[in-house]
């Protein structure tokens, strides 16, 4: 799954739980899904992040 797709998956879970529609176990199922897809996209930034630094410092090594 792509960033923007487990983000509007993450998204579609808070606006579920923010309804007030669901049981109490529905609740915590959709709650623990978020908290793993939220999970998922803090290390997809995080790699992200880290790509972007490592060409960042390339480009810089490379000037000199």
């Amino acid at each position: 799954m792509t960033f923007e797709e487990t983000l509007d998956k993450l998204n579609k879970i808070v606006s579920e739980l923010e309804s007030g529609n669901l049981s109490l176990e529905e609740s915590l199922e959709k709650f623990k899904e978020g908290v793993s897809l939220s999970s998922e996209c803090k290390k997809m930034l995080d790699d992200a992040k880290l790509v972007v630094e490592t060409v960042d410092k390339n480009i810089h090594n490379t000037e000199e």
